[in-house]
């Protein structure tokens, strides 16, 4: 275990021992290591619930609760900002996240930061909520509003690219193959080498069988969500769908 991972699990215990008394929250985190809370925690009786502010959100805090409380996504110690500025000023992502680190904030002050046109809305820490509204004023050099809260429907998490194919079986090397568009052999080395990652987890083991809604990343290439396999092609081959997040 890398030493990333052993201060998130020393964190996790920490957040173990204090919810015997109060609720404990751990966050923003990404989701490699949301997925590794998600582990740890199938083995632990404790009640605790993973909330980014929305469903389906990427980055969420951790909350761990005393047996006397049913965990509660309205509990969690975070808020939403909205920002708005000229449909015409084209802002993204890193623009937003640049702005908000000139700060001097940590990163796991911020959730998923939602960008659309003329709209923005980001997921914060509640206690800092007050801080973002005194001190920006741009994002880069566009000037914005800033409003506590967020309105319905957010703007888009994510778009995506469909992508269709055929392989050999539902191996990992097989469909990295594929969505990488290049041999079974050269994924099998990409996968050896640490480069895949499947649930946001490393995976090496190139015949790791994969099914319906895993993601797939790869380090160079990009990430995948696959939505289905099957069916069969006359000559035996699995036809799949999936999609690349763009």
């Amino acid at each position: 275990m890398d030493s990333q991972r052993e201060l998130l699990l020393a964190k996790l215990r920490d957040c173990l021992r204090v919810s015997r008394r109060r609720p404990c929250y751990l966050g923003f985190l990404d989701e490699s290591e949301a997925a590794f809370c998600r582990d740890f925690l199938r083995r632990e009786p404790a009640g605790h619930l993973l909330w980014g502010g929305y469903e389906g959100a990427e980055r969420v805090m951790a909350g761990f609760f005393p047996d006397y409380m049913e965990p509660s996504a309205d509990e969690f110690p975070l808020t939403a900002l909205t920002f708005t500025y000229r449909p015409g000023d084209k802002l993204g992502h890193r623009d937003f996240l640049g702005a908000f680190m000139q700060l001097g904030i940590e990163r796991s002050v911020i959730g998923d930061i939602l960008v659309g046109e003329g709209r923005a809305a980001a997921f914060i820490r509640r206690e800092m909520d007050r801080y973002f509204l005194d001190n920006l004023r741009k994002i880069g050099r566009v000037g914005v509003k800033i409003e506590a809260g967020y309105q319905e429907p957010l703007p888009a998490v994510r778009e995506y690219k469909d992508i269709g194919g055929v392989v050999a079986s539902n191996r990992l090397d097989c469909i990295a193959a594929l969505l990488c568009r290049t041999s079974r052999e050269k994924a099998a080395r990409l996968i050896a080498s640490g480069a895949v990652m499947v649930n946001h987890q490393e995976v090496l083991a190139a015949d790791r069988r994969l099914e319906d809604g895993d993601v797939i990343s790869v380090r160079g290439h990009g990430k995948f969500v696959l939505d289905s396999f099957g069916p069969l092609t006359g000559k035996g081959r699995l036809t799949i769908k999936c999609r690349k997040y763009q």
